[in-house]
């Protein structure tokens, strides 16, 4: 009975697993031959394309905080969500929006008192990218949490898809020479690049 619970475990945690599996393995691809991709595109950096530029009248002291600055920004324009920032408040601010599908760049210049909403052109090596490298737990966002406690499922349901693995393994006699063979042949393969690259 207990060898069909872990036959099932590993089953239903395997089909559970596949999205996560095709988006790690792809993006890896992607990250192991950035060469081919780069040749791809002929080495071309990504291009931002103007959505629109608008007045932005608002007064900010000289000693506000940037996060002041671009909390307030990005709730004016309706576009909260995880980003990055750069720049400075006596300058320009430059905002990037997280987003694996349709990033967003907006810049606030306080000189002129404008805001310029960019969008990045769509590029399928930088999405997988970006989604092997999106993290959570770090922004206030709740899809962002949700997305880490995703991948923090996937991680635990790998380590539960392997050890049922090994389970089925040790309970087949017929498997345990051939078995033993990867298992070892796999160690000592992971052991050699731990101390050479």
């Amino acid at each position: 009975m207990f060898s069909i619970v872990i036959r099932r475990i590993h089953m239903y945690l395997a089909l559970f697993l596949v999205p996560w599996v095709l988006m790690y393995a792809l993006s890896t691809i992607v990250m192991n031959h950035h060469t081919i991709f780069e040749n791809w595109y002929d080495h071309q950096p990504v291009s931002w394309t103007l959505e629109r530029e608008i007045p932005y009248e608002v007064d900010f002291p000289s000693d506000t905080k940037r996060w002041v600055v671009v909390d307030q920004i990005l709730s004016d324009l309706d576009m909260q969500g995880a980003h990055n920032v750069g720049g400075s408040l006596d300058n320009k601010i430059t905002i990037t929006r997280r987003n694996a599908i349709r990033p967003q760049r907006i810049q606030y210049d306080s000189q002129k008192r404008t805001i310029r909403i960019e969008k990045q052109e769509f590029r399928t090596n930088g999405f997988l990218e970006q989604m092997h490298r999106r993290k959570g737990y770090d922004t206030k966002f709740l899809s962002d949490d949700l997305w880490a406690i995703t991948v923090d499922l996937f991680i635990l349901s790998t380590v539960l898809w392997a050890a049922s693995g090994l389970w089925m393994w040790w309970e087949l006699k017929v498997t345990r020479k051939w078995g033993g063979i990867c298992i070892g042949s796999g160690v000592v393969i992971f052991t050699f690049f731990l101390f050479t690259i």
